[in-house]
């Protein structure tokens, strides 16, 4: 990284996050780390993140990895002002974000056409399970049912291995899977969509309605979605560059590494015949290339003796990389935001949970040569921002403001009550 950064890319645009929990959230999170002003929208009940543990001062660290450094207002959004109030901010706005299910917003006076009527360059992003239209659109949808539905778990509930059968050594890899990744991975290419069509726009001076689900986006993300599209013979072969074949050995003082590559690859067998200095294994008719994935057991029973005999794990891995065998040790989150490698990137941030003490949350992953990116500003309390962005941007004087408090449409919780 060179110079000295400037600004934010996307200083100036102003989105408003309609959208809970996890998908939409992450959207505006990473809209907002590029440098936009995100106003989350949430309902009285409040968002459920907020009620998930473990607590970071006022709130919870899982709200606060998504929410970080949003404005934040309370709608009521049954009421007929508060729908009026919201419309009003997207004249002011460039983005909104909302992940109910098909028809919920249009339901409320909020969908995509009360928000273009008024503001006609307005990027309106919807996240659904199915999309918009379509014999599913009206299911509801949560992470683990898509993983399901689309590939990534198997029957009883574990965590796919690959789509062509399950090397001996994977057992260990299959419970279900703990990341929310259909939530993720459509927040991640609703983020990108938006800003492809804040491009267009400056180019048409229109908006648009951007229509993102997270089955599609799941079949998308899988590397092998492929495999079983080709209608493979699980029998015939294994799907190239598959990561599920790749070892986790143990060495003599009890750390747990995996080794890229497929022991029965012919480039990855002639780098463990070269690491171990076993040339011996090249002649063996257990090994040779037609053979090996029937005495696959026998070559990983080989390489974990190997293995077991170095102490320290940094010898072993010295030996790996002399070779070119790509490695690295298994760590839980914690460890891995320990390392001196996260450290010296700043993977891991704190922030101030208003309390005295902090939370800690992942960085954005992004680092720009002539801009400043990444997580700024403090996990909002409900509502914290009513009075503020309603002064602002809709010149609401302070007795409207207190009256719509008074009534109901706006509600807010501070930290403590």
């Amino acid at each position: 990284m060179t110079g000295a950064p400037t600004s934010r890319p996307l200083e100036g645009l102003r989105v408003l996050d309609c959208s809970r929990v996890l998908s939409g959230p992450i959207a505006g999170r990473m809209l907002h780390d590029l440098g936009a002003e995100v106003i989350k929208v949430e309902p009285p009940e409040g968002d459920l993140t907020r009620f998930a543990v473990p607590r970071a001062g006022i709130t919870s660290a899982y709200f606060a990895q998504q929410n970080t450094g949003k404005r934040n207002i309370s709608l009521d959004l049954h009421r007929p002002e508060a729908v009026d109030l919201l419309l009003r901010l997207g004249e002011h706005c460039d983005v909104v974000i909302e992940n109910s299910r098909p028809g919920v917003m249009d339901r409320l006076g909020l969908g995509y056409a009360a928000f273009a009527e008024r503001n006609p360059g307005i990027v309106y992003a919807s996240i659904t399970g199915y999309g918009q239209r379509g014999p599913w659109s009206d299911r509801r949808a949560f992470a683990v049912v898509i993983h399901a539905e689309m590939g990534l778990l198997e029957a009883g509930g574990r965590w796919r291995a690959d789509a062509a059968g399950e090397p001996d050594d994977a057992e260990a890899r299959r419970a279900q899977d703990p990341m929310s990744h259909a939530d993720v991975y459509a927040g991640l290419h609703c983020s990108s969509a938006i800003l492809a069509a804040i491009i267009q726009r400056g180019r048409t001076g229109r908006g648009q309605h951007i229509d993102v689900d997270m089955a599609e986006a799941l079949l998308h993300v899988n590397d092998f979605t492929h495999w079983d599209l080709a209608d493979a013979d699980p029998g015939s072969s294994r799907p190239s560059l598959a990561p599920v074949y790749s070892p986790i050995v143990t060495t003599g003082d009890g750390t747990d590494l995996v080794i890229a590559g497929d022991p029965g690859n012919g480039i990855v067998f002639e780098g463990y015949v070269l690491a171990m200095d076993r040339p011996e294994l090249r002649d063996d008719p257990r090994f040779a290339p037609e053979a090996r994935a029937d005495h696959r057991h026998e070559m990983l029973d080989i390489i974990r003796d190997w293995v077991a005999s170095f102490d320290r794990v940094e010898d072993l891995q010295a030996r790996l990389d002399e070779i070119g065998l790509v490695n690295g040790v298994v760590r839980t989150i914690a460890e891995a935001a320990d390392t001196d490698w996260a450290r010296d990137r700043g993977a891991v941030v704190e922030v101030d949970d208003r309390r005295g003490g902090v939370a800690r949350i992942p960085q954005a992953p992004w680092r720009f040569s002539d801009a400043e990116t990444g997580v700024r500003g403090v996990s909002a309390w409900r509502g914290e921002h009513n009075r503020e962005v309603l002064a602002e941007l809709l010149g609401l004087d302070p007795a409207t403001i207190e009256r719509l408090e008074a009534d109901g449409v706006l509600s807010a919780r501070a930290p403590g009550t």
